[in-house]
């Protein structure tokens, strides 16, 4: 993708990239999250950018979902081995 997209997993959580990255191969849950997650970060980003406007309701729900997914991330990255 050419365009710097916010939000993205690596910027959320800077230096946990190889932890991203081994739990992503070896969880398929974590993969599908973090898949989730990236779909529904580009999403709500073609709707900020007028790309592909959506309208309040559905930003707000978007965005429920990608912070909660942020938040599972989180766990799953915190969580002892």
């Amino acid at each position: 993708m050419s365009q710097n997209t916010p939000h993205e997993l690596a910027e959320e959580f800077p230096g946990k990239e190889a932890e991203l990255s081994a739990l992503k191969q070896t969880d398929a849950h974590f993969a599908r999250m973090v898949d989730r997650y990236h779909e529904l970060n580009r999403a709500i980003h073609r709707a900020e950018t007028n790309v592909e406007p959506t309208d309040d309701f559905h930003m707000l729900e978007m965005r429920k979902e990608r912070m909660h997914l942020k938040d599972q991330v989180a766990a799953a990255l915190n969580a002892p081995a």
